[in-house]
């Protein structure tokens, strides 16, 4: 279904370590408004999407959150890589640093592991796109907080990528939306009115 390009979406090249800003960014990683979830959501929807153009859409933005999650993945590991003893206690990463050393695994930068429950699949076609529309707006607002933080260029230039990526999704999700209230309208109206030939319209 999916052809991988052994390439990120952006290239990542973060040079000076800094475990403190990892803590704060691997929100997107496993958190609320985060990346994994975003790919959940959306290629989880797809399946009871009606409107092929629609379920498409779905199909390609979750896709595309899988590569966003990989990103920063690359952003977190690159940040925490080839840390000293000293820089681990001083930075506060000492409690996630006993669970997991170093390696990548999805939470909150509060540090409440990833959860499911954390986005909906509901079958309503609105109530699943309106979702999106709103965890696209949530997960904007997340990349504006981390921007406030970062000071570091090699940080600031992928999450700003990032950022604007979730612009195009909540503009497409807004084109998908109208897509299907259109269809539903134009549902309901040869429903109730019958003496309507749809071939006339």
């Amino acid at each position: 279904m999916w052809n991988y390009e052994k390439r990120l979406q952006f290239p990542i090249k973060i040079t000076e370590p800094n475990a403190k800003l990892a803590q704060f960014i691997i929100s997107q990683y496993g958190g609320p408004d985060g990346e994994l979830s975003a790919s959940m959501r959306y290629l989880s929807q797809r399946y009871t999407m009606p409107y092929r153009e629609v379920a498409g859409l779905l199909t390609d933005i979750g896709t595309e959150e899988l590569a966003h999650f990989e990103m920063i993945g690359a952003i977190v590991y690159q940040l925490t890589k080839n840390l000293s003893m000293e820089e681990i206690e001083n930075s506060g990463f000492g409690p996630y640093y006993i669970d997991h050393t170093t390696a990548l695994w999805p939470q909150a930068a509060g540090g409440i592991p990833f959860n499911a429950c954390e986005f909906q699949s509901k079958g309503d076609i609105i109530s699943d796109l309106t979702e999106n529309l709103a965890a696209e707006q949530k997960a904007r607002t997340t990349y504006d907080n981390i921007l406030r933080t970062v000071r570091d260029p090699e940080v600031a230039a992928p999450i700003r990528f990032l950022r604007q990526r979730e612009v195009v999704h909540f503009q497409r999700f807004g084109e998908a939306l109208r897509i299907v209230q259109e269809k539903l309208d134009s549902k309901n109206f040869y429903a109730f009115n019958p003496e309507f030939d749809r071939c006339k319209k």
